[in-house]
Order: structure tokens, then C-alpha cells, then sequence
């Protein structure tokens, strides 16, 4: 007597890979015969990467960069006289305040300093690990978000330079003195917090609102440094090349170790189909 007709197995095979566009990848299912080897039937899944955007010549546009944050600050620090005339800056300035613009001033001295900084950027990782993408965006997220204030604290020691005379302000708002002038690390911050935020948003409606709005967030930050008198022009013009620079290394980096972040992180799990039954 004939018996059952043989059932035809199929396999599922799903894998995560980041997309060219810097999209989070979707599992990819796809379908294989059996080919009677033990590991046949096997589902494998595991977290969605994100892949960052990335240029084509990342490392070299990154030194290129931070070559050119390391050449203005030395110019500034060691060309005579320079300093005294950016300060002239400062000084306007400080003979100008209003209460209304230092209040925000003064809001985003304490908003985008190292300890709020750092509340925020925990807290906003927090709320992307658990609702809007999981733990490798959220970590995601924090090293772009955080490679700004980083950098800025790397070229500082490099550079050296010192900070503007409070005592030669006409209103001093936040007295500060010290060798830490070269690059701003709040402007450095809001930088690189801004690409973190656009790189939520691209690909959805809200991007160019978010790309105007990080723009317009970094400049008036770095208005408020020059305001309070904490800073060079050139201090905070540096600050865009510095996050910028952060920003790029970071991103390629990223695209090389996310793939095997996730492999660390997955966890496969065997999912076999029922064989045909023998009589």
C-alpha cells in the first residue's frame, strides 16, 4: 500500500541588515527548501540596526575637519592681538543686555551645560529604547547626541586658550576663567544633539522641520555664549566644525561596529516545522 505523499518543508530565514539610506531595516523573509541539513526550519531574528547617514570619504572628512578646528585655534591662541580684538565683540555685547534676552541666555547657559546636557540626553535615549526603536537606536542616538561635548573637550586641551576677561565685561553674567575657551562644548553640544534629532526625523514628514530647527537651536546657542561673554567668536565658529567632525567619525564607525553590536545583542531562537508524519 502507498503511503502519504511526502510533505514539502520549507525554511524561514529572516536577518536584519541596515538599509543604504540610513532607513532601520525590516526582517527580510525569505524562503529556501529544505535541504535535510540539521540547521533546516531555524528562524533567526534579531534587532533592527539603523544605520546612520554616512559620506562616501567619512575618516578623511573627518580629520579634515578636525585639522581645521586644531589650525583656527592655534591661530587664534598665538597671533598677537587677536584675542583682544574678537573681545571687542564680548564687550558690545555686555553694554547691550536686556532682561528678556538674558533670561534665555541664561536658560540655555544651564539647559545645554554638561550636567543638564547629559539628564537630557539619558532621558531621550530612555524614551527610544522603550517606545520608539529599541536599545540599538537609542544607543545610537546617545553617541551621536553626546560625540559634540566629547570632541569639544579634546580640542580644548590641544588648544589651550584662555577665556575672556570677566573683569573687563561691562555686565558679567556667568563669570568664567580658565584654559577651556576653544571650542565652545555648549554649542559643541547643541551641534551634534541637532544631527542626532534629524537623524530621528529623515525620511519623515518632520525632517525639514527638524533640520531648520536644529540649525536655528546650534546659532542661537551660540549667541547666548557670545552674550554672557564666555566665548570668542571664533570659540564658537570652531564649535560647528568640532560637533560637525564628532558627528561624521562617529556615523562611519557606527556603520562598521552596528552590525556586530546586533550580533552580540540577537537572540536566535530554533523554530523547526513538523515533519511529515510516518506510518
Amino acid at each position: 500500500m502507498t503511503g502519504p505523499v511526502p510533505v514539502k518543508r520549507e525554511a524561514v530565514y529572516r536577518d536584519a541588515a541596515p538599509c543604504r539610506d540610513g532607513a532601520p531595516s525590516r526582517d527580510i523573509a525569505q524562503r529556501r527548501p529544505d535541504t535535510g541539513r540539521p540547521d533546516a526550519g531555524r528562524t533567526v531574528a534579531g534587532p533592527r540596526l539603523w544605520a546612520l547617514p554616512q559620506v562616501r570619504h567619512w575618516l578623511l572628512l573627518g580629520l579634515l575637519l578636525s585639522a581645521a578646528v586644531v589650525a583656527l585655534g592655534l591661530t587664534a591662541q598665538l597671533t598677537p592681538g587677536f584675542s583682544a580684538a574678537e573681545f571687542g565683540v564680548d564687550r558690545d555685547l555686555s553694554q547691550h543686555h536686556a532682561a528678556a534676552l538674558t533670561a534665555v541666555a541664561m536658560a540655555l547657559n544651564l539647559v545645554f551645560g554638561p550636567v543638564a546636557g547629559l539628564a537630557l540626553i539619558g532621558a531621550a535615549a530612555l524614551y527610544i529604547w522603550l517606545f520608539r526603536g529599541g536599545l540599538v537606536k537609542a544607543l545610537a542616538f546617545g553617541l551621536v547626541a553626546s560625540s559634540g561635548w566629547v570632541a569639544s573637550e579634546f580640542f580644548k586641551i590641544i588648544v589651550a586658550r584662555q577665556r575672556p576677561s570677566p573683569a573687563l565685561l561691562f555686565d558679567p553674567l556667568a563669570p568664567e576663567t580658565g584654559s577651556n575657551s576653544f571650542p565652545s562644548g555648549h554649542v559643541s553640544f547643541a551641534v551634534a544633539l541637532g544631527f542626532a534629532l534629524y537623524f530621528l526625523a529623515r525620511g519623515t514628514r518632520w525632517a525639514k522641520v527638524t533640520a531648520v530647527g536644529a540649525a536655528a537651536m546650534a546659532l542661537v546657542v551660540a549667541w547666548s555664549r557670545l552674550y554672557i561673554g564666555v566665548h570668542y567668536p571664533t570659540d564658537v565658529a570652531a564649535s560647528f566644525l568640532a560637533a560637525s567632525a564628532a558627528v561624521v567619525m562617529v556615523a562611519g564607525l557606527w556603520n562598521v561596529a552596528a552590525p556586530r553590536i546586533a550580533g552580540w545583542l540577537r537572540t536566535p531562537s530554533a523554530i523547526r516545522s513538523p515533519g511529515p508524519e510516518r506510518k
